[in-house]
């Protein structure tokens, strides 16, 4: 039974905060990773729309949405969501998937 009780605390102790200084940091970080994973997904969706529209052939489309998933791009670098080479390869990728249709 103590055993039992000691696997318990162990496991609910390493998730739960304990002091108040550490409750508020884990809301704060909640609250951050809601406006992260928003930046995340934005970032995320404009690519997948230039890489749809890469596969359907359609270059000026494609040429018109880039700044758009730059845009999301530098915003998820500046927040520190992806770091700054990973930007870059990102935005690189996409025009030379672009530069590729013909």
């Amino acid at each position: 039974m103590t055993t039992c009780f000691l696997l318990t605390y162990a496991v609910l102790s390493s998730i739960m905060p304990i002091t108040k200084g550490a409750k508020k940091a884990h809301r704060s970080s909640l609250k951050k990773k809601v406006f992260n994973d928003r930046r995340k997904r934005a970032m995320k969706d404009a690519v997948k729309k230039i890489k749809n529209l890469v596969t359907q052939k359609d270059k000026d489309k494609a040429n018109t949405s880039l700044p758009e998933a730059y845009k999301a791009i530098d915003k998820a670098e500046k927040r520190g969501i992806i770091k700054k080479n990973t930007a870059a390869r990102k935005k690189s990728r996409l025009s030379k998937m672009i530069a590729k249709i013909s």
